[in-house]
């Protein structure tokens, strides 16, 4: 998924209000955020395969250290551990350890049978939706509008910053969305992760956004 992941991190903020949208947009997507560092070291591996689902023209050969379901749960342990020891608070850790493992669980809906159990693990899950091209498109736009929706009932502007500033960032997300499944497909697997790296970005206006706005 893409949008998908922001949109549960925008959910999130009804459950733990006084966390930045910016770090549980970082939950949301932090095993995309770590993939890349994986890809360019040589440890995980992606190659380019258009036309190797309708939605995705990637094959994710391996990823065992970012996007296992026992990493993922590891991740999401020292994410909410991490933020718990910084904040002191309960709520947003245990949001944030959730939309860490919520990663690993969404992508397996959309994926091809290529996520791992464990790294160690032969087993590999995944529903195959997009193979789907309608279906795909429905079921992560459907969840991001609703993600979005709970976000702006949540949140109220504070300033002008606050209203187009959402509205930017909603957009902005879509365009990526609309890249990532109507571009063409990427020339090599290291472009794929410099691009995909851009999400930190992403992380950066969701924080400007939420400072921005205040919870209702």
């Amino acid at each position: 998924m893409v949008v998908g992941h922001y949109a549960v991190a925008m959910g999130a903020k009804t459950f733990a209000p006084r966390t930045s949208l910016g770090t549980l947009v970082a939950a949301g997507a932090f095993l995309d955020l770590v993939w890349p560092v994986l890809v360019l070291a040589g440890i995980e591996v992606v190659t380019v395969t258009p036309g190797a689902t309708a939605a995705n023209p990637l094959t994710f050969v391996s990823y065992p250290w970012s996007h296992s379901l026992l990493t993922s749960i590891v991740w999401g342990a020292a994410f909410a551990a991490a933020y718990f020891a910084a904040r002191r608070y309960a709520a947003g850790a245990i949001a944030l350890g959730i939309l860490v493992v919520s990663h690993c669980v969404l992508d397996a809906i959309v994926h091809v049978p290529d996520l791992p159990l464990t790294p160690w693990a032969d087993a590999r899950i995944g529903l195959g939706v997009w193979n789907s091209l309608p279906l795909s498109l429905t079921i992560e736009l459907a969840l991001f509008a609703l993600g979005a929706g709970v976000y702006f009932r949540a949140t109220t502007p504070r300033d002008r910053a606050g209203s187009w500033g959402l509205a930017g960032m909603i957009l902005l997300m879509l365009v990526i969305y609309a890249g990532a499944v109507f571009g063409p497909p990427p020339p090599n697997a290291s472009t794929v992760a410099w691009s995909d790296m851009g999400q930190w970005l992403i992380v950066a206006l969701a924080a400007w956004v939420d400072r921005h706005r205040r919870t209702v």
